[in-house]
């Protein structure tokens, strides 16, 4: 299970936009701040019928065509606990299967000279290696590229002398790293451009090609081919692309967790009727919203505004590599309280493992009571049961509900996958 997997790292700022849905939801739809005017939103049909919001609308920029990515994985952290989608790299191109990580910035994959990397993955995928050798397009970086200079270094480049190779080192919250170098090949995708569909597009992006991991990536049950950032970074994919006009400056992901999972993750933006848009706090690392309040069976909780307030060690972000949502000690402990106290006549409350659970012999939405996040702009996620709690098991003839939030002893509230 991962944390918070944001690399540590001071990357160049590029002004993105981030839509974020939660598929079949409509009463929980939350997005950030809309990027383009509605003359620039068109209907697209060529989304896979299977993920796509019901009458959902995407938008397309004039200097840019909409991606289409699949996802796979869910937010179940006792099935998969990540998302995960595919992309091709390479000529000829090869595909790799790489989890959504929208609280780290670099995408890259697994190299063929990982020496320890896992072999096999218990996602029931095939894990692919990238070799930069094999690809006819496949160039490296050297240390005289601007993003090895000065006005690009960050805590993850540094550069080697012997070998001239940009390459890089940082670590994630949950404590796992990776280490490699950079190269730059054609990534492959499928755009709709205006009205046209076009296969097999491609462009080149600079990207990792990892030869040491350690941590949880080294470990075989939910390993992938690499991690896909969709942070705000200069070196993000989604920040190469747009910065040349290839696709829009916002991305659109839905996390779709009941059933089999899966969503939808899109170069573009999904407009729905039911949407209701918060901005983004503006020049923060990470994608970083005004969290206001919570609220309980529509009850406001006793929390200080100031426990959600952004500075260089506080605030809300939004990470999809993140499998739960976190709440700070401030917020969470007023909220585990006023759940107790609202189901405690028809459930029994016991504590499980360290984390608050209970008995239930009915139907959640018979007792346990609405969650409401409440943002800015009068944004506000309203979360079912089912949504803030996770099924553990059985015990004495009833199902074993626990609160799927962790608690932070200060920092940053995440809202996770």
């Amino acid at each position: 299970m991962r944390v918070f997997k944001a690399p540590i790292l001071a990357s160049v700022a590029v002004l993105l936009s981030l839509s974020v849905v939660y598929c079949g939801l409509p009463a929980t739809f939350l997005s950030l701040e809309r990027a383009f005017p509605p003359s620039h939103r068109v209907q697209l049909d060529h989304l896979r019928a299977r993920d796509r919001v019901r009458h959902a609308r995407l938008l397309q920029n004039v200097a840019g065509g909409v991606v289409d990515f699949s996802v796979e994985g869910t937010s179940d952290p006792y099935v998969v606990g990540l998302y995960f989608t595919k992309v091709k790299l390479g000529s000829p191109p090869k595909e790799f299967n790489v989890q959504i990580d929208t609280g780290s910035d670099i995408l890259w994959i697994t190299c063929n000279s990982c020496s320890d990397c896992p072999q096999s993955s218990g996602l029931g995928i095939e894990l692919n290696l990238y070799d930069s050798a094999s690809s006819s397009t496949a160039g490296l970086i050297p240390c005289s590229d601007p993003m090895c200079t000065s006005s690009f270094q960050t805590s993850s480049t540094e550069c080697s002398s012997q070998s001239n190779q940009c390459s890089y080192t940082f670590q994630y919250g949950d404590g796992s790293g990776t280490t490699g170098y950079y190269v730059s090949d054609a990534l492959y995708f499928d755009m709709i451009l205006g009205q046209s569909y076009i296969a097999n597009s491609s462009a080149f992006v600079v990207f990792g090609c990892s030869t040491y991991q350690s941590g949880d990536l080294t470990k075989t049950d939910k390993a992938v081919d690499g991690i896909f950032g969709f942070g705000q970074g200069a070196l993000s994919v989604i920040s190469q692309l747009s910065s040349r006009g290839v696709t829009p400056k916002v991305f659109s992901h839905c996390l779709k967790g009941d059933g089999n999972g899966g969503g939808i993750l899109v170069l573009g933006e999904i407009l729905e009727p039911n949407i209701v848009y918060s901005p983004l706090v503006p020049s923060q690392q990470h994608y970083n919203l005004n969290l206001h309040s919570i609220a309980v069976n529509g009850q406001i909780l006793p929390i200080d505004p100031a426990a959600f307030t952004t500075s260089n060690s506080r605030g809300t972000i939004v990470d999809s590599g993140t499998t739960l949502t976190y709440l700070v000690e401030e917020a969470y402990d007023p909220f585990v309280s006023a759940i107790t106290s609202a189901v405690s006549q028809s459930v029994t409350p016991i504590i499980s493992k360290g984390n608050q659970c209970y008995l239930v012999s009915t139907s959640l939405a018979e007792v346990f009571p609405p969650v409401s996040l409440n943002f800015a702009a009068g944004a506000s996620m309203v979360l079912k049961p089912e949504e803030y709690l996770m099924r553990t098991g059985s015990s004495e003839g009833a199902a074993v509900w626990c609160i799927g939030f962790q608690k932070v002893q200060g920092g940053v509230t995440i809202l996770g996958g």
